[in-house]
Parts: C-alpha cells; sequence; structure tokens
C-alpha cells in the first residue's frame, strides 16, 4: 500500500521505518507468492502494473472496513452503536410518555435501532428470561413478577370506570367501586397473561363486592366499544380517556389504591449500555429498583 503510494521504493521505506533491501525483498516474495508483476520498475521509475492496480484497489477496501469495524466496535463499546428491543404494553401508544422517550433515545442514540413489539405483561416477563427482550414496559397490577427480572417505577396512572353515557352515575364528576356493585364488568380474559383483571377483582373485594364478569377483551379500546355497546361498565388506566366513542363518560375513582402502575423491566443484573441509556432518558431522575425478584 504505501509503495503504491510513494511509486518510490527510498520513500517508501522511510515512511514504514524500514531499510530500502528489506522493503524490495518483500514486495519480490510478495509477487511470488500471488504469482503476478504488481510494480513495473527500472532504474529511474515505479509503476503499478494492472493487476497492481486491481490489488491496490482491493486494500483500500480492506482498510476502509478494518477501519469501520474498529470504529464500530468502540462505538458499540460506549453504547452508541447496536439494538435495543424494547416491549410495550398495548395501551401505552396512547400515552404521551412512550413516543417523548422513543423519540429522546432517538434524538439522543441515533445510531441504535430500536425494535418494538406489543406484549402483553405475561409475554414480556417471558421474553426479557428468554433473552429476546432486552426491556420491557408495561402495567404492574401486583401479580406475581417471575424470578430474575427487576422492576422500575415509571409512574402511576390513576383508574377511570368507563360507563355507558346513559349510566345512571354518567353525570357525576367522580364514583367510588361501591356504587358500581350491581353492574356488569367487562375486563380482560384470564388466559392472555395480563394481571390487571386480577387487580380490578381485588379492588372491587375491598370495596365489598364480587365483580360480575360477563364480557372479556383483549385490547382496551375493544373493551370501550363493549361499553358504548351497552354490555357493562371497564376499568381502564386513565390515559384510554384520549379514546373518543361516541355513547362513553370515563369518570375518576375515588378508592385509594385505585391506580396501576407503570413500570420498566429488565433482567437482574443486567448491564448493557444500550439498557442503562434507555433507562436514562426514560428515569433520568435517581432511579432504584421497588421489587427484583
Amino acid at each position: 500500500m504505501v509503495l503504491a503510494e510513494e511509486l518510490h521504493f527510498t520513500r517508501a521505506a522511510e515512511r514504514l521505518h524500514i531499510g530500502q533491501p528489506p522493503l524490495s525483498l518483500q514486495i519480490q516474495a510478495l509477487e511470488e507468492e500471488l504469482g503476478v508483476t504488481l510494480f513495473a520498475r527500472n532504474r529511474h521509475s515505479v509503476a503499478l502494473t494492472e493487476a497492481g492496480k486491481r490489488l491496490m484497489e482491493g486494500c483500500r477496501r480492506i482498510f476502509d472496513e478494518t477501519e469501520n469495524a474498529v470504529e464500530e466496535t468502540r462505538r458499540a463499546a460506549r453504547g452508541e452503536t447496536g439494538e435495543l428491543r424494547v416491549g410495550y404494553s398495548a395501551s401505552l401508544p396512547f400515552t404521551s410518555l412512550l413516543p417523548k422517550v422513543l423519540h429522546d433515545y432517538r434524538e439522543r442514540h441515533p445510531h441504535i435501532k430500536l425494535e418494538l413489539s406489543s406484549l402483553f405483561s405475561a409475554e414480556q416477563y417471558d421474553a426479557l428470561l428468554a433473552k429476546r427482550l432486552d426491556i420491557g414496559l408495561l402495567r404492574d397490577s401486583g401479580g406475581p413478577v417471575p424470578r430474575g427480572i427487576a422492576m422500575y417505577e415509571v409512574n402511576r396512572d390513576a383508574l377511570r370506570a368507563v360507563v355507558h353515557i346513559n349510566h345512571p352515575l354518567a353525570q357525576r364528576s367522580a364514583v367510588s367501586l361501591v356504587e358500581l356493585k350491581n353492574d356488569d364488568f367487562i375486563t380482560y380474559p384470564r388466559d392472555m397473561g395480563e394481571r390487571f383483571n386480577v387487580q380490578e377483582r381485588q379492588l372491587c373485594l375491598a370495596a365489598g363486592f364480587e365483580p360480575n364478569v360477563v364480557q372479556e377483551a383483549r385490547e382496551a379500546t375493544t373493551q370501550i366499544g363493549l361499553v358504548a355497546a351497552g354490555f357493562g361498565v371497564a376499568l381502564l388506566p386513565e390515559p384510554m380517556e384520549c379514546v373518543k366513542i361516541d355513547g362513553v363518560r370515563y369518570l375518576p375513582l375515588t378508592d385509594p389504591r385505585a391506580y396501576v402502575r407503570l413500570a420498566a423491566a429488565i433482567r437482574k443484573g443486567e448491564t448493557s449500555s444500550l439498557v442503562q441509556d434507555f433507562l436514562d432518558v426514560l428515569l433520568p431522575e435517581s432511579r432504584q429498583p421497588y421489587q427484583i425478584i
């Protein structure tokens, strides 16, 4: 490479900090190994042959790729490149938090590829433990958390009673759960691994009644639609109020524990700089896990 750039044995040897004879011997050995003449030489000049030009082009590509690989390696060590796999609960796109966090993270780390997956809480836990996911953003409703998971509280969303506009309490500014004891409830199915229905039942039991579940739906938006159709009432996080469907009202609950925690879940002992950088954006203040299993 140096001789091809200089086309002068003395200058090339000086750049390489070796003598001219060893350089000449190495070039001869290279030509013998390849079985081609790389340099046309005479007493007055050195020139690349066609074969030499081709090798020069190939060597430049190799050196460029090597430099790129080294820089990519250093950037990866600094957490400036790579892929981060993020899971999120289906209701989070209805909040301002998820879009803002993703926007801010991409602004700070433009070379990181984000792979996003909408998953239920139990699916996020499984994916984290199987290393198919790096961080999960989920609604922690107090259900069991598998071993090997650390949980960080992001915020708490108040629950809303979603009722039909003709419901007797629809014009109230707020209600307590006990006032809904005679209503039919719409909730998540138990077989999908979500624990929100467990929290909902516990809240109702604390209010003195067993909820009468008449319909199950996997999506919060479907539950709101069923309320509009007159099938019953639903309990959903406050951000779902942005779903505007005719015939539905969202009522604050006065019960003290009527909220659901939004949490970030990672593997216990996670050291990835990509994950830590994401947590820095998500939780800019000092953070401590509230639960490590």
